[in-house]
């Protein structure tokens, strides 16, 4: 019998290691760094009757697949260092997802003792094991522990001399991967044979699953171009035949044995919320009704977003044109100012255009709000993860591509999640085409200017619809050409559906609210003023200005009806504002780019709001109201919508959501994809290649729709 020994203690974050490696070593440990990493290497020392035991408290993993330092310190020191025992201290009140750790270690053959911690709080979640059942399972003895009471250590120490006593490994067979799979891991297997290097630090067995995972730390120490080839040949086969890449496989089986073995040796007194949390997924996430869920729940939600936002939106609206109607009459009537124009058709048009639509922005974060808190938008990502994996993306992808519903700068910082860099390069790439918050007051602005209420909420879903459509289709295109490659796939764990509490949604929605505001008191405050200027300056030359008063003074001192009289000075003064808009920056540049957007239907008036948007989004809005805002007679002259609907076809204004939807994103998008890539030119790609596929499609929409008679 071994009088010394070293033990390793193994197990995933917070569930208890620290605390038994304390109870165990008291003060006789030391704490270090392992060679070349910042990791720290605790270590400490320990007597059980005769037997000294040097206990190394690893750092805490989820895996032994090599992702994080940590992870790859914990298998390391079990490969290399070969501890006489290995404790894996396990969360016993959350087991099936502390045991995948367990299953790894049993795959790697090492001398195993499991401590089901925190045993006390698993009784008290109604949770019953029976050890010798799933002690036979894992082939390693169970011990109970409660390690802040400092419960169960005698037995732990037991079962560790007892173990390193023997000298075994466990006695487990290997767990069955299905027929496809095994028959890879043969082939591969019996390469590994072959080499006597590999052999002396690997299990031929465990390196053939390494391999088929796609560790990159293993394959780092491969140097084999027939091992590499056969390992690739075996991965393209397993994915054409069971439709999932080798390491979702591996995993789905893991968990697999792990469901298996708790059905048969746990029981649950109390069963009540994972009951009704999975009863509801069986729905939810069904293969079959999963997303059909998702897309009625996002129809419902932006139906409402229309439905319930008309009214705060029309009072919102009435009290801009009261506060229009204030200020103007500070300035006898039918006076031309600077400062009057600056406020009423800069300030007033141009920033109160875009906070009418707070109320359609707040009710479309409050939605969202409640599908995250609830837990339903983890279960999105979760049914959308198939579908990423169709098209070349990291399940992972879709967390970013939702938080792209708020706003595209922290989605594309959101995709610091994953590990593999094609993954997120085309995830940042097609993040823009997920409509943003900054897009709604356009969809709601144009949408009701064409089409009717009861198509008003379809359409706005049919433009979320195709953002989401089109990110998927180029995703695809991106990964099949520039970014082609492996999609690293993950395992993913559903939080339990909870009820949202009004306090939290609240707070979510009106973070989110409080930055448009906060953006429409800076950004397009500032471009507002801008454009007011470049629309109003230089002005009409003083023989123009002259004719059209000319104009006006001939009907004023003509024997016409008053009320004829009122309407042709209301349309001359309309001609003269449109020349001044038309002799203006603003207007000469519309003019000079109307060639290039003529084709999709646009004129100079809609084009030069599209220049403004490139700093932010919003801002077309704003334009668009300074624009037609300019040459407004009096009140009852129309609403902005009203005199978009006189002057276009609903296929012009189809065609201004889809052209908004796909050209360039603003310029903090910008900004943060070139430090987010680290590249001007992947930024540069994105701002161009969007700005062209915008063009492309409206193009094609607007010939196409002119050609079929529709919107003429």
């Amino acid at each position: 019998m071994k009088t010394k020994i070293v033990v390793g203690l193994a197990g995933n974050p917070n569930s208890g290691k620290t605390t038994i490696f304390n109870n165990l070593t008291g003060t006789r440990q030391h704490v270090g760094n392992y060679p070349g990493v910042t990791v720290e290497r605790k270590e400490g020392f320990c007597r059980h009757g005769d037997v000294e035991i040097a206990v190394v408290d690893l750092p805490g993993t989820y895996s032994l697949t090599a992702y994080s330092a940590e992870e790859v310190v914990a298998r390391n020191f079990i490969i290399d260092e070969k501890p006489d025992v290995v404790v894996d201290i396990i969360d016993a009140s959350n087991l099936e997802r502390n045991l995948y750790l367990a299953v790894q270690l049993v795959e790697l053959g090492v001398p195993l003792v499991l401590a089901f911690n925190m045993s006390d709080m698993a009784k008290a979640h109604g949770h019953e094991f029976d050890i010798k059942m799933l002690s036979s399972f894992f082939g390693a003895p169970i011990v109970q522990t409660v390690g802040n009471k400092k419960k169960g250590m005698s037995e732990l120490l037991d079962a560790v001399v007892r173990v390193a006593g023997a000298g075994e490994k466990n006695r487990v067979g290997n767990i069955d991967y299905g027929r496809e799979i095994e028959e890879e891991l043969g082939v591969i297997e019996s390469l590994i044979a072959k080499d006597a290097r590999l052999c002396r630090r690997y299990s031929p067995r465990w390196l053939a699953v390494k391999l088929l995972e796609n560790d990159r730390d293993v394959w780092a120490g491969i140097d084999s171009p027939n091992l590499e080839s056969a390992v690739e040949k075996s991965a393209f086969r397993i994915e054409k035949i069971i439709g999932e890449h080798p390491e979702t496989a591996i995993a789905g089986r893991r968990y697999g044995f792990i469901s298996g073995a708790c059905q048969e040796a746990v029981r649950s007194t109390i069963e009540i919320r994972h009951t009704v949390s999975d009863r509801i997924d069986a729905v939810m996430t069904n293969r079959l009704l999963g997303i059909p869920i998702f897309l009625g729940l996002m129809y419902i939600v932006f139906q409402l977003t229309f439905t319930l936002g008309a009214p705060p939106m029309d009072w919102l609206g009435a009290g801009f044109s009261w506060l229009s109607g204030i200020v103007t009459g500070w300035w006898p009537n039918g006076s031309e100012s600077l400062l009057k124009s600056l406020l009423v058709d800069g300030l007033i048009a141009g920033v109160g255009g875009v906070v009418i639509f707070l109320p359609n922005i707040l009710l479309l974060f409050l939605a969202i709000a409640i599908l995250e808190d609830s837990g339903y938008m983890a279960r999105a990502a979760f049914i959308m993860d198939r579908l990423m994996h169709k098209i070349g993306l990291h399940g992972k992808s879709f967390i970013p591509m939702l938080v792209g519903f708020g706003c595209t700068v922290p989605a594309i910082m959101a995709t610091r999640t994953l590990e593999n860099r094609r993954d997120r390069l085309t995830t940042m790439l097609v993040l823009p085409l997920i409509s943003c918050g900054a897009r709604l007051p356009i969809y709601v602005l144009i949408i009701p200017a064409f089409f009717p209420q009861a198509w008003q909420g379809r359409m706005l879903w049919i433009i979320y619809m195709t953002g989401i459509f089109l990110a998927i289709l180029l995703a695809k295109l991106l990964r099949i050409s520039l970014l082609k490659g492996e999609s690293v796939p993950f395992v993913m764990e559903l939080p339990p559906y909870r009820m949202p509490t009004v306090k939290g949604i609240f707070i979510h929605m009106w973070e989110r609210g409080r930055l448009f505001l906060k953006k429409a008191g800076t950004v397009i405050l500032g471009v507002s003023v801008l454009l007011w200027a470049a629309t109003t300056f230089p002005g009409l030359p003083e023989n123009v200005k002259a004719r059209f008063e000319n104009e006006i003074n001939k009907v004023q001192v003509s024997s016409m009806a008053k009320n004829i009289k009122a309407e042709r000075i209301e349309q001359v003064a309309n001609k003269k504002a449109e020349a001044a808009l038309e002799y203006s920056m603003a207007g000469r540049m519309g003019h000079a780019l109307e060639p290039v957007f003529a084709p999709m239907g646009f004129d100079w008036r809609l084009v030069t709001p599209v220049i403004g948007a490139i700093a932010a989004k919003e801002v077309f809005v704003a334009q668009l109201g300074i624009v037609f805002s300019v040459g407004e007679a009096n009140e009852e002259s129309g609403s902005l919508r009203s005199r978009l609907r006189d002057r276009y076809t609903p296929l012009t204004g189809f065609c201004i959501l889809l052209f908004m939807l796909i050209v360039a994103p603003c310029m903090a998008t910008f900004a943060v994809m070139k430090s987010e890539s680290g590249s001007w030119g992947w930024a540069t790609f994105q701002f161009t290649g969007l700005t062209v596929l915008a063009w492309i499609l409206t193009t094609l929409v607007y010939q196409a729709g002119s050609f079929a008679g529709i919107g003429i």
